[in-house]
């Protein structure tokens, strides 16, 4: 008998439902006697032993699916060693619900904060294995995760969109795309849309630079200007300063916009007296059905997780990794981010063709 246990914790994105699918028809086409525990809404439902035993119909027909089945929240790292409200000991009653099952493994689908706490787990003595979840293609260790290529279609089809009415207007469009640390995704959907400037969190940009980009188009007879703009992007300005200067500046910019896309917004209409539209596609990019690609990736990632399972060897994230799935050791993984580098691949061939990053 093989006991595991399921949980998606974090923001939702597609392919969760594809993920575990892979990984319980990976396990019931190779084992006969399966019992799969699933927990409700993340690491609550460890903490407090909200689960359900889930049968053969619970992941039929969610290949497609959206969301999450089991439900999903945040259970921030930073906080997880506190006591909770009524004084539980959160890591404690996870452990012990654990153990109260007799599971074999635990599955743990998620981004890095997820991660953080799963490689806690595995420290404290839990087999664990993590699947790669983000839309921000971000966690350490994998080429790829799960949900990425999925968002990445939803904005730039919202790019896409804005060109059609941005070029009959004579307009500079700004659209934000998500991506508050690590800007893969507003890179990808920039390029993949054509977009004229993206700015992400890696490289701070200078506005000077950004409104002598949209004179230079203007110049040369195109009327219209799109920005791809990740919600995490930054002035150069605000980069030099400290931790605590910064969060200051943040806190203030907040009472006079909604977010950074309109700050550029009214610093581009000031100095070119141009119309600025900015569009936010927002929780969009984590919805809907997750694309082909991303389908393929989780039932890849999930057959690979259930051989972990088989051989009784925990401990790792799956990822992939050239083209193949590999196992990664959570211990050399968790924590890190998988930045933007300024010099890589993408950002040159991106400015080869004249993208402006505002650098």
């Amino acid at each position: 008998m093989k006991r595991i246990g399921l949980l998606t914790s974090g923001g939702d994105c597609q392919a969760l439902n594809a993920t575990m699918r892979g990984i319980v028809k990976g396990l019931a086409s190779n084992i006969q006697d399966l019992e799969v525990y699933g927990f409700e809404n993340g690491y609550k439902g460890l903490i407090y032993g909200d689960y359900r035993l889930l049968t053969s119909r619970d992941f039929s027909g969610i290949l497609t699916r959206g969301g999450t089945i089991l439900g999903t929240s945040r259970v921030p790292f930073k906080t997880i060693r506190e006591p909770d409200e009524r004084g539980i000991d959160k890591v404690e009653a996870m452990k012990q619900n654990y153990y109260k099952l007799r599971l074999d493994c635990l599955v743990i689908l998620g981004g890095n904060g997820t991660q953080k706490t799963a490689n806690l787990l595995r420290e404290e003595g839990l087999n664990i294995i993590h699947m790669p979840k983000t839309i921000d293609n971000d966690i350490w260790g994998t080429d790829m995760t799960f949900g990425f290529y999925s968002a990445v279609n939803i904005a730039t089809e919202a790019i896409d969109c804005i060109h059609t009415t941005a070029s009959s207007h004579n307009r500079v469009f700004i659209v934000e795309v998500m991506g508050h640390k690590v800007g893969w995704l507003t890179l990808y959907a920039g390029m993949a849309s054509g977009a004229d400037i993206i700015l992400i969190p890696e490289i701070p940009y200078d506005i000077k630079k950004v409104i002598e980009a949209i004179n230079a188009r203007a110049k040369r007879g195109s009327g219209f200007t799109i920005l791809a703009v990740a919600e995490g992007a930054i002035s150069k300005e605000d980069a030099a300063l400290s931790k605590k200067e910064l969060k200051k500046k943040m806190e203030e910019d907040k009472k006079l916009y909604p977010s950074v896309s309109y700050a550029i917004a009214a610093e581009i209409e000031k100095e070119t007296g141009m119309e600025i539209r900015v569009t936010v596609p927002g929780h969009m990019q984590r919805g809907g059905s997750p694309c082909p690609y991303d389908r393929m990736l989780a039932t890849r990632l999930g057959s690979a997780a259930a051989k972990l399972i088989m051989a009784d060897d925990y401990g790792y994230m799956v990822g992939i990794v050239n083209g193949k799935t590999k196992k990664i050791p959570l211990g050399e993984c968790a924590g890190k981010l998988k930045m933007v580098t300024p010099d890589a691949q993408e950002i040159k061939e991106a400015k080869r063709i004249g993208i402006s990053f505002g650098d």
